[in-house]
């Protein structure tokens, strides 16, 4: 990607920022026009001095995923490292096709730099799906290192592929995904010998009782705003002939509403101490890597729509919310902006608007799945909508005024 960015001559060209983000600064060469009024109140524009920079994102990690996606070029790689492994990896969420359009919005920018009055952040985000536990990463460990200071962004914008039906659009005003927070709960009990199960304390039964009891915590929280808990991944060290000392579970907290988070996770707490001392164990839980929603305003909505409409016409859709996390609120919420949904496969709406597969087609696979495709033809839809919603937010064209 650097290199890329490199040969695409751009004025700047920032690499190993938290960790393995990359970010290309093109300043455009057009002189700013007329004054506009951001949402904070901001004159920008000729009269006021300033210029806009607008912040287009794409993640670029993968998954530990088997890839079965049927391409000829369908990962192979195995990651020895990755905790729990190793496993096969692969792009199984579709960053891979975020770098690219990103790439080839990069190209189109900068061959129109002298009619750009602003700068264009070209930002390859590491870590969106999460770093290590042990480490810092994400949109977050970006901000916090300088990526955004010099210049400051006045918009961010991205865009996600999903099972949806080929270069449709989908934007929601609201939050787009829910509030994320990662969970680590340890689990310990007494190793012994797997024939002498009452001279230990089995950690096990606790597990299947925290297993169990996390289908009844919808049950006490509010049935209207949407959340979810989920354990992902198990890990114990033994063999069949030892009951062991310890168990960990890994997992994820979603809530339509961020406000509702600090409930889930006080009863979740007080249903794995008490099922651990139920059995004679201990338990701890740790939340890590809280993610905010992804909220996108009327107004930003509003000042895109006629971008967006440009690029996909009738195929420009609003779609319900979703459970999933994406940290780009974390660019989105600090420097205004919004966040849309591309549809890459072969697909159709029903009467009600819900995609549906095309007969004869590759059928709906949703993300994170080994069989997760996207069609390359549509990426050129990416490529303009960065480049249309760049070029509209530099001239002032895409600006989230306030009411008046």
């Amino acid at each position: 990607m650097a290199d890329h960015l490199r040969a695409l001559g751009l004025d700047e060209v920032r690499t190993g920022i938290a960790g393995h983000g990359v970010v290309g600064v093109l300043r455009g060469s057009a002189a700013p026009g007329g004054a506009d009024v951001l949402s904070g109140g901001e004159q920008v524009g000729a009269s006021g001095g300033g210029r806009r920079v607008v912040a287009l994102r794409a993640d670029m990690d993968a998954l530990p995923v088997k890839d079965l996606c049927g391409a000829d070029f369908a990962s192979e790689v195995v990651d020895a490292g990755y905790p729990g492994g190793p496993f096969p990896v692969s792009h199984a969420c579709g960053h891979d096709c975020h770098t690219a359009m990103l790439m080839g919005a990069a190209t189109v920018l900068a061959g129109v730099r002298d009619r750009l009055p602003g700068t264009v952040l070209f930002v390859f985000q590491p870590a969106e799906e999460g770093p290590p536990v042990t480490e810092e990463g994400g949109a977050r460990a970006m901000v916090e290192a300088g990526a955004f200071a010099d210049p400051v962004p006045t918009m961010a914008f991205g865009l996600h592929v999903t099972p949806y039906p080929k270069g449709y659009v989908g934007y929601r005003v609201g939050n787009q995904y829910g509030a994320s927070t990662l969970v680590r709960i340890v689990v310990t009990g007494k190793q012994v010998h797997g024939s002498t199960p009452w001279e230990g304390i089995d950690p096990m039964p606790a597990v299947g009782a925290v297993l169990t009891g996390i289908g009844q915590l919808y049950r006490q929280v509010s049935a209207f705003d949407p959340v979810t808990v989920t354990i992902g991944h198990v890990e114990d060290v033994g063999r069949f002939n030892i009951i062991g000392q310890k168990v960990t579970l890994w997992g994820t907290v979603r809530c339509a509403v961020e406000s509702d988070m600090a409930e889930v996770r006080r009863r979740l707490t007080t249903l794995v101490e008490h099922s651990a001392a139920a059995y004679g164990a201990t338990a701890t839980v740790e939340y890590l890597q809280s993610v905010p929603p992804v909220h996108n305003s009327g107004p930003w909505v509003e000042a895109a729509l006629p971008a967006l409409r440009r690029v996909a016409g009738e195929r420009v859709v609003e779609t319900g919310a979703t459970l999933g996390y994406d940290d780009v609120s974390e660019l989105v919420g600090r420097f205004g902006g919004l966040y849309v949904m591309l549809g890459v496969q072969d697909a159709t709406l029903d009467a009600s608007g819900r995609p549906v597969p095309v007969e004869g087609g590759r059928g709906l696979v949703t993300n994170h799945n080994p069989h997760f495709y996207a069609d390359d033809d549509t990426l050129v839809t990416g490529v303009r909508l960065h480049a249309h919603v760049a070029y509209d937010h530099l001239t002032g064209a895409l600006v989230a005024r306030r009411d008046v």
